[in-house]
């Protein structure tokens, strides 16, 4: 008799759980409470651009192999686009400075000795201070553990820490900021590539899972709020949705993919992280120019990344609390200052979106991170999977599908 997967939330953690688990012959129902699947992580059409665009710019890595597994799983990891090698230009908007940190194709980390390729005025030296980081305890701080200054701080190891950490690098944690070195510069340029979803998050993350999902005769239903469960003998054995219940057979399993406010209130007592820190993004409608990068990295102004998409530029800013409650006219009259200098474009302000996610991560301190559970509960049937559990990653997208694996992979285990 197949086995019935109740997975409960369908951002990329409960859609890589799912997958994983209809890929091994369970029955999969997804319950989502919004209309939308996606979670932080998707696509929507924008009436103010008249494009379509994601609700935040995301960056894949070519070592994101957590990811990208997902991506091949549901046929779409050629839509993951990138240059061949793994090349990152930046511009310094104080100083009008501009260079390219190229991390080539192998996989040791042989452009630290070329100084053409790594940050210019940096010494080899200067990498080696940054070895404290690597095997640092999550209880560290990020500042206790490096030089949080200098000028390999200020042109890569702040950008770089900063967008996969979501809060101010030297208050984060330096066993989680340890983990994306090691499996990035460290790694060498062949896990270094950056990959985006060009045609759009949701077209390429999302849309295929589901489609994957209903083909393998999943039941996917949106609009379906868990209010809570009913347990006995130490498993969960049914699902409160308000005006419908979900009886469980004893050999069904519950992965719950929501976010930790929604999971600390179905399981009271469970320890989730309580603060979270904001990032904003803008998106302005207007051809990129020839040639322009597909990622540009700024320091020295207000915008952090520039994104070239088509017929549009994007530009994202982590760790953004302060930008939260600026007003909306001003915000993108200051970012597209940036863009124009950064991308060296000009014109007025064009049609534009400003798409500020409050709650867009927890924050990545030592403190926030001790507060992350595991994929177990209580229940034995019952598993949590989300970017917020304890990965060992800060909060990304290779962090949420690592956790839909793992909860998947106890399932397996089970059996």
């Amino acid at each position: 008799m197949q086995r019935v997967a109740h997975i409960v939330g369908a951002g990329i953690s409960g859609l890589s759980a799912a997958v994983r688990l209809a890929n091994a012959n369970f029955k999969v129902r997804v319950y989502e409470a919004t209309q939308q699947a996606g979670g932080r992580c998707r696509s929507y059409f924008d009436a103010a651009t008249n494009l379509t665009i994601d609700n935040g710019n995301h960056l894949l890595l070519s070592g994101n192999h957590h990811a990208l597994a997902y991506a091949r799983s549901i046929g779409t990891e050629a839509g993951l686009v990138g240059p061949k090698r793994a090349q990152f230009p930046f511009v310094d908007l104080a100083t009008g400075k501009r260079w390219q940190l190229d991390l080539g194709d192998s996989r040791l980390p042989l452009w630290l000795f070329d100084p053409q390729r790594r940050v210019p005025d940096t010494s080899v030296s200067d990498y080696l201070a940054l070895m404290p980081l690597i095997w640092s305890s999550p209880s560290r701080l990020v500042g206790d553990a490096i030089p949080c200054k200098g000028t390999l701080y200020q042109r890569l190891v702040q950008p770089l820490l900063l967008a996969a950490l979501n809060v101010d690098p030297p208050v984060g944690s330096a066993g989680l900021a340890g983990a994306i070195v090691r499996e990035t510069l460290l790694a060498g340029g062949q896990a270094c590539r950056p990959l985006i979803a060009r045609e759009g998050l949701s077209a390429v993350l999302v849309e295929p899972a589901i489609k994957l999902l209903q083909d393998k005769g999943a039941d996917v239903r949106f609009g379906w709020e868990l209010r809570g469960f009913g347990s006995a003998a130490g498993q969960v054995n049914e699902l409160n949705f308000g005006d419908e219940k979900v009886a469980l057979a004893p050999s069904d399993v519950v992965v719950l993919a929501v976010p930790p406010r929604s999971a600390s209130s179905l399981l009271p007592g469970l320890k989730t992280p309580t603060k979270f820190k904001a990032i904003v993004n803008g998106h302005f409608r207007f051809d990129p120019p020839k040639g322009a990068p597909a990622i540009l990295g700024v320091v020295g102004g207000l915008v952090e990344w520039v994104f070239a998409f088509p017929q549009r530029l994007s530009i994202t800013i982590s760790g953004a609390d302060r930008l939260v409650d600026m007003p909306r006219e001003e915000l993108a009259q200051a970012l597209w200052r940036d863009v124009c200098q950064a991308t060296g474009v000009s014109g007025e302000l064009p049609p534009w979106q400003i798409v500020r996610e409050r709650r867009a991560t927890f924050e990545a301190t030592p403190e926030q991170n001790a507060l992350r559970p595991g994929a177990k509960t209580a229940f034995k049937n019952l598993f949590l999977a989300g970017d917020w559990t304890d990965t060992g990653l800060p909060a990304t997208i290779e962090g949420s599908v690592r956790s839909g694996d793992r909860a998947a992979d106890l399932v397996l285990a089970m059996a």
